[in-house]
């Protein structure tokens, strides 16, 4: 299957495009006229869009989102979950049920982006000391479960769970379990 998107999967991120496009394209003080010259996208598109009745590639909503000064993730965001950091929501379905992509979280990075394969065996901890302001981590897990504390809350998060986080504060992982715990960490800053 393509990377189009389809209007009546509405659980799907597009149930958030219509109204976003409208309001940031209103923000930006552009016409669908100058949004379609802007951004390389027809203003039929646009219009559809805007109506909730469209299919649309990831990579034309990233020409919309760019043409109105706006990130990707600004564009395809729940409203209502507006500033967190969690998205959780689908951008690209395959032929079959079992293929998706789900944009979990998204995170400001202005100099680096890291990417790393974590486990800790049973009863391990390991402390982090804060990080400048600005850096971010975003952790999925892949086994066991992970707990993890940020200023001093701890919260556990089994497979498949994952958080996003500010790492300017004090923090910590641990594996409460008897099992290996498994995940990866993605450090932004």
């Amino acid at each position: 299957m393509s990377n189009i998107l389809h209007s009546q999967e509405r659980g799907d991120v597009l149930a958030h495009v219509s109204g976003n496009l409208r309001r940031f394209r209103l923000a930006a003080g552009l016409s669908q006229v100058a949004l379609a010259k802007a951004s390389g996208i027809s203003r039929r598109m646009i219009v559809a869009l805007e109506g909730g009745d469209a299919n649309i590639s990831l990579s034309s909503l990233d020409k919309l989102a760019a043409a109105m000064g706006v990130g990707f993730v600004d564009l395809v965001r729940d409203p209502a979950r507006t500033p967190s950091a969690e998205i959780n929501e689908v951008t690209w379905r395959g032929a079959g049920p079992e293929s998706a992509a789900v944009l979990l979280g998204s995170a400001p990075a202005a100099t680096e982006a890291q990417m790393w394969l974590w486990s800790l065996g049973p009863g391990e901890r390991y402390e982090a000391e804060p990080d400048p302001a600005g850096w971010h981590e975003m952790v999925f897990v892949t086994e066991g479960t992970l707990r993890l504390e940020l200023s001093g809350i701890a919260k556990d998060y089994p497979a498949g769970g994952f958080a996003v986080y500010a790492t300017d504060r004090a923090y910590a992982y641990a594996n409460p379990g008897e099992a290996t715990v498994r995940f990866v960490r993605n450090v932004i800053a």
